[in-house]
């Protein structure tokens, strides 16, 4: 019997490591990576900052090489996207209209892009999520000086922004907060990136677009260019580009089974699996975190790599372990994974140890650069109910805060501090602890040395 694949969808961070990581856990049966773009795997967090810049070609984005990649056997589905999932039979549509029965599914579509339906239709008005994106605004942004207006204050925005400045355009962002990058860093840091922008020349205002204007009218068949940005309050802003970096939303649309519960991304348990031989992993998957007892989705580099590996050994585990109750039951023998599991002809190599799964319990990091600052944060710093900040360097904007949840501190970020500080900080959130003794170790970690 021709054993049944492994797809992965969503050919990112997360899902080039996911085929990966199936390989090492044993996997040697058909291997699919599914992308909906025609590029092979690269990492996205370059796209608003070096990319941006000029300073990296796309070619140094690439995550893995095809000769790298061409030892992974893998059936490479590049511009190619999934359009539905049968959780009960494990079957993927493709939208040539394929059909794809699978052992296993690991989806790791990433998330996309907000939008503003005024938007629609205007030339000069971009987002930035893919690589095409990234090139088509480092190109309006070449040949003179710019007016860009960045709608959205979040790390994007505020990274962008950055990259546009450093670049001599002319730059103004725009958040529904006064602070920027609050909801991620608080107040207290917030206020020292702000003061930072400002210093930079970058013109902060608060705010929500009503509209776009044109600058023009367009040549016939030809889009109207922007030419302004209308405020709620009135206010006008001139513009020859607009990037809108007003958040995301987990790439789920096309998960449709009631199965399945796409409720902020999708959703899995503490081992990263949404259904029997369904996982997920990245920017769109919201699981149970074991130690925070609580589900988290994460929209960070880190995260992605982290979980892909985590949700694939978990696979394979799970495989493993249908198959062996199958070799008990001949009965069994019709459901989905029929023909799937460890063994020559079934995909895992035979003779290993049987794995077992393992609860996806991480420290959860991200970062973000913004002209020579570095921010670097461990642990839960979004919706925090007490935070407090010391600024150790107001004029080098060195700083960092502690996070708190229900009297134990889950989450500390710093701002510009050397190596040797940050990864003191790391193990005073590792596991929540309670507020005072987390503290007390921040203070010692960011005063030694």
């Amino acid at each position: 019997m021709t054993a049944r694949p492994i797809a992965v969808v969503g050919a990112s961070a997360a899902g080039i490591t996911a085929a990966e990581a199936l390989r090492r856990a044993g996997w040697d049966g058909p291997l699919t990576l599914i992308g909906d773009e025609p590029h092979l795997p690269y990492d996205r967090p370059p796209l608003s900052k070096q990319l941006l810049h000029g300073a990296w070609e796309p070619e140094r984005l690439l995550l893995r090489s095809k000769e790298q990649i061409d030892p992974l056997s893998l059936d490479l589905r590049l511009g190619t996207r999934a359009t539905g999932l049968d959780v009960a039979t494990r079957t993927l549509t493709l939208d040539d209209g394929e059909r794809l029965t699978c052992a296993g599914v690991i989806i790791a579509t990433g998330v996309a892009a907000r939008t503003l339906p005024a938007a629609d239709g205007l030339a000069g008005v971009f987002t930035l999520r893919t690589l095409d994106d990234a090139l088509a605004l480092r190109d309006r942004l070449s040949g003179g000086v710019r007016r860009l207006v960045v709608v959205g204050n979040g790390v994007l925005g505020c990274e962008a922004a950055a990259v546009a400045r450093e670049l001599g355009h002319e730059v103004t962002l725009i958040g529904r907060q006064p602070v920027p990058m609050v909801a991620a860093v608080g107040a207290g840091i917030g206020e020292l990136l702000a003061e930072e922008h400002a210093a930079r020349g970058v013109r902060l205002l608060t705010g929500e677009v009503a509209e776009f204007e044109a600058a023009s009218d367009p040549a016939p068949g030809a889009p109207a260019q922007v030419g302004g940005v209308r405020l709620a309050d009135g206010s006008r802003l001139p513009a020859d580009l607009v990037l809108l970096a007003i958040g995301s939303e987990p790439a789920v649309s096309w998960l449709t089974d009631p199965a399945l519960d796409t409720t902020d991304g999708l959703g899995c348990d503490a081992y990263c699996a949404a259904a029997p031989g369904i996982y997920a992993a990245g920017d769109v998957a919201r699981w149970e975190h074991p130690l925070h007892g609580r589900p988290l989705r994460f929209e960070h580099r880190m995260n992605a790599t982290e979980q892909a590996m985590a949700a694939a050994r978990n696979l394979v585990a799970e495989l493993t372990a249908e198959r062996a109750a199958e070799a008990d039951d001949p009965a069994e023998g019709d459901g989905p994974s029929a023909g799937d599991g460890p063994g020559e002809a079934d995909g895992t190599a035979a003779g290993a140890k049987r794995p077992e799964r393992r609860p996806f319990a991480p420290v959860p990091y991200f970062w973000s650069d913004q002209y020579g600052l570095k921010l670097q944060a461990y642990g839960l710093t979004a919706g925090a109910d007490q935070v407090e900040t010391t600024v150790l360097d107001h004029d080098a904007r060195r700083a960092v805060a502690l996070f708190g949840r229900d009297g134990r501190a889950v989450g500390v970020l710093a701002c510009a501090l050397p190596p040797r500080q940050i990864r003191a900080l790391r193990a005073a959130v590792a596991t929540p602890l309670p507020w005072e003794e987390a503290r007390d170790r921040v203070r010692e970690g960011t005063t030694a040395g």
